[in-house]
């Protein structure tokens, strides 16, 4: 009887533990609609088409290349790559030698390059051209325009240890971002007529990064509306003060 007495207790208290745990999780089990949290690293599958560029002495060398990304605007997104050279350096490229190797990727639709999905697929296919071809990895830059602008912003803040410098191109980014993009030689260019992406947007990020005592040029172009790339990129000083750059 005496067994049988304390089996029932040790019963009883195996219940109440059971009934603690229970209302220990009963965020869990209430009914109606609760506010929770889910975080977690989760690896995405990443698919980007890009053009890629080699140099015409590019065969015949065997010394290490600068590299170039390019990032397009949002009319070029898709998965048609002659839509890329529409602007920039891939256009450029189809008629002009230029003493870098060159990667222009292609946004998917309905994507931006600032979205951190797209921020970790660029930096993904960044390190696969660096696997893959000699490139100086001290001498890797990085430009966009207007959504390649904003781009531009993103994945160097996400990744400034890649960067020798950088050239956005009528975009913007966020301020908050300012003292790790201080580390990185920059030169900003935009329209003061452009009503599509307002100067301010690339005028607030000089002036966060000029707070922490950062190197950054700032060329406005007056009367000039979004088209600010196209007399940028036919500038030559833009690569002559690129190439300058080791990381």
């Amino acid at each position: 009887m005496k067994s049988i007495v304390l089996l029932c207790i040790f019963v009883f208290i195996l219940f109440l533990t059971g009934c603690s745990r229970l209302n220990s999780g009963s965020n869990d089990l209430v009914s109606g609609q609760t506010e929770k949290m889910f975080e977690q690293d989760v690896a995405v599958k990443a698919k980007l088409g890009y053009l890629l560029y080699i140099p015409k002495d590019f065969p015949d060398s065997q010394k290490k290349w600068p590299l170039v990304m390019f990032l397009h605007g949002v009319g070029e997104r898709g998965n048609d790559l002659s839509k890329v050279k529409a602007h920039g350096l891939p256009k450029l490229a189809e008629s002009r030698d230029f003493p870098f190797i060159i990667v222009s990727p292609q946004c998917p639709g309905d994507f931006w390059w600032n979205n951190p999905v797209q921020v970790a697929a660029l930096n993904g296919l960044l390190d696969e051209i660096m696997e893959t071809y000699p490139v100086d990895r001290d001498r890797v830059y990085l430009t966009g325009l207007s959504m390649g602008g904003f781009g531009t912003w993103a994945l160097a803040a996400a990744h400034p240890e890649k960067f020798a410098a950088i050239a956005p191109i009528c975009g913007g980014g966020n301020p908050a971002d300012a003292k790790v993009l201080s580390k990185l030689p920059i030169w900003v260019f935009h329209g003061d007529s452009d009503t599509t992406v307002p100067i301010s947007k690339s005028q607030e990020m000089v002036d966060a990064i000029k707070k922490e005592g950062g190197d950054i040029k700032f060329t406005v172009y007056p009367g000039v509306g979004h088209d600010s790339w196209t007399q940028t990129y036919n500038n030559s000083e833009l690569y002559e003060w690129l190439l300058k750059y080791r990381r």
